[in-house]
C-alpha cells in the first residue's frame, strides 16, 4: 500500500486561454475550465491568457506567450498545460516540444471526465467512440505525449481513456473499432426504439429534464421520487460537480390520481462541448427528442445563467430537438434571493431541495401533459371486472356506485382511453 502511495503523481496544471474578438464569455469559460480540471482531480496552479485577433496556426499562441507559460510552468512545479480550446495535432506536438511537458486541450479533459463517469455499457461505448474519433487524426502527437508520460504511473488526466495499448493501434484498426462501436450502438438504439414504441402504444407521456451540467436535474428527479415515497434504490446520483450524470435515467412518476408519466434525466450540456461528443451522445439524448414536454433546468443563481440557457438551446437544436413544449425551471431561486415557488406561463421558479416547490412543479407538469384528460361516466357490466380493475389502476376514479346493471364510475381519463372504452360511456 505504501509503495502505491509513493507512485501516485499529483497532476498540477497551468491553464491557458486565448480570447478572440473580445468574447463576453471568455472569463466564465476559463472558470469552467478550472472546474473541469477539478472534476478530474487536477490541481490548478494558475492561468495564463492572451488576447488575439486570430490564433497562431503553429502554436495556437504567440511565441512570447509560449516562453511565459514555460517559465510559469517551471516556477509552479506543474506537470501539465491545459488549453481552453481544441488544438490541432501539430499544435499539440509543437507546444509539447517547446514546453517540454504534457499538453492537453479542453476536449481531452471532457473526454477524460466522461470516461470516468460512464457507468452503463452504452455510455462507455459512446465515450470510447468519441475518444477514438478524437484520437484518429492525432496519432503522431499523442504518441509523442505518451512517451513523455512513460515515467508516470499516477493515472492522471487523459492517461485513462484510450490508454497506451490503443495508442499503438494503427489507423486501420482504429477505424475498424469505430465501425464496430457504431454497429453496436445502432443495435442499442434499435432496442431503445422498441421500448419507446411500447411506451407510445401505452400512451404514457414522457417528460425530459435537460439543461446545463450541474443545474440540478438529478435533484429534481430525486425530489419527485421522494415526494412519492419511493425507495432510495430508484433515486439517481446527485452531486455538486460537472457531469455527475452521463447515463440517461428513466423513472415512472405515478401521481395520487393514478395518472403517470415517465421522467428522464439526461447528460448535462457545457459550453464548447466538442461536436463529435455531442454526436456520440445523440442516441442517449434521443430520449429528449421523443418527449412530450421538456423541462429546461436553469441554475438561476449563477451569474452566467442566460449564457447556459443559450448553450442548452443551441445544443438541442444541433441534435435536432425542436418544436417540443418547453418549461423553464429556474432552480436554486433561494440562492438567488428570488420568490419561490412561483409560476408564470411556461416559467417556474423553485428550490429543488424544498418538497413544496417540487410539488408545485409536479402539478405544472401534470397540467401540461394531461391536458387531454376528460371527465366521463361509465357503466361497466359486472362480468367485466377487468375494465374496473384497469380504471382503478390507470385513471382517476372520482366516484364508484354499484347498480343493478353494473358498476357506475365517474372517471378522469385520457381522451384516447375514453374512445377505446366508448361502449361503456353513458
Amino acid at each position: 500500500m505504501e509503495g502505491r502511495l509513493v507512485e501516485e503523481v499529483q497532476e498540477r496544471a497551468v491553464l491557458v486561454g486565448v480570447e478572440l474578438d473580445r468574447d463576453d464569455q471568455f472569463d466564465y469559460s476559463m472558470e469552467e475550465l478550472a472546474s473541469l480540471a477539478d472534476a478530474c482531480g487536477v490541481e490548478v496552479a494558475g492561468a495564463v491568457t492572451q488576447g488575439l485577433d486570430r490564433v497562431n496556426p503553429s502554436h495556437y499562441i504567440g511565441s512570447g506567450k509560449v516562453r511565459e507559460i514555460k517559465a510559469f510552468h517551471d516556477e509552479t512545479g506543474s506537470n501539465v498545460v491545459i488549453f481552453n480550446d481544441e488544438l490541432s495535432p501539430s499544435q499539440i506536438r509543437n507546444l509539447e516540444t517547446e514546453l517540454e511537458t504534457k499538453v492537453i486541450d479542453r476536449t481531452m479533459l471532457i473526454l477524460d471526465i466522461f470516461a470516468r463517469r460512464a457507468k452503463t455499457k452504452e455510455a462507455q461505448m459512446q465515450v470510447e467512440l468519441a475518444q477514438l474519433q478524437y484520437m484518429l487524426p492525432r496519432l503522431v502527437g499523442l504518441r509523442a505525449s505518451l512517451s513523455r508520460q512513460a515515467g508516470s504511473t499516477g493515472g492522471g488526466v487523459a492517461t485513462r481513456g484510450p490508454g497506451e495499448t490503443k495508442l499503438e493501434l494503427d489507423r486501420r484498426k482504429i477505424e475498424d473499432q469505430i465501425a464496430r462501436l457504431r454497429r453496436e450502438l445502432e443495435s442499442v438504439k434499435v432496442h431503445r426504439e422498441t421500448q419507446r414504441k411500447r411506451r407510445v402504444k401505452r400512451e404514457v407521456p414522457v417528460v425530459s429534464l435537460v439543461g446545463y451540467t450541474n443545474a440540478g436535474k438529478s435533484t429534481i428527479m430525486n425530489g419527485m421520487l421522494a415526494g412519492l415515497g419511493e425507495e432510495a434504490g430508484r433515486q439517481v446520483l446527485e452531486k455538486d460537480m460537472l457531469f455527475a450524470t452521463l447515463d440517461t435515467s428513466v423513472r415512472k412518476i405515478k401521481l395520487e390520481d393514478n395518472r403517470e408519466f415517465l421522467l428522464t434525466d439526461t447528460v448535462g450540456f457545457v459550453g464548447r462541448l466538442p461536436h463529435h461528443l455531442v454526436k456520440a451522445f445523440r442516441s442517449t439524448l434521443e430520449e429528449a427528442a421523443d418527449a412530450d414536454l421538456l423541462l429546461q433546468v436553469v441554475d438561476v443563481s449563477h451569474p452566467e445563467y442566460r449564457y447556459m440557457m443559450q448553450v442548452t438551446e443551441d445544443t438541442l437544436s444541433d441534435i435536432g430537438i425542436e418544436g417540443i413544449t418547453e418549461v423553464f425551471v429556474y432552480n436554486k431561486s433561494d440562492l438567488a434571493g428570488l420568490e419561490h415557488p412561483k409560476v408564470r406561463d411556461n416559467d417556474i421558479w423553485i428550490s429543488a431541495k424544498e418538497a413544496g416547490d417540487i410539488h408545485t412543479l409536479t402539478r405544472l407538469i401534470a397540467a401540461k401533459v394531461f391536458g387531454d384528460f376528460v371527465r366521463c361516466r361509465l357503466l361497466v357490466p359486472f362480468d367485466r371486472g377487468d375494465i374496473v380493475s384497469w380504471l382503478n389502476e390507470h385513471a382517476d376514479v372520482l366516484e364508484t356506485e354499484y347498480t343493478e346493471d353494473g358498476t357506475l364510475m365517474d372517471v378522469d381519463m385520457r381522451e384516447a382511453d375514453r374512445n377505446r372504452l366508448s361502449e361503456f360511456v353513458q
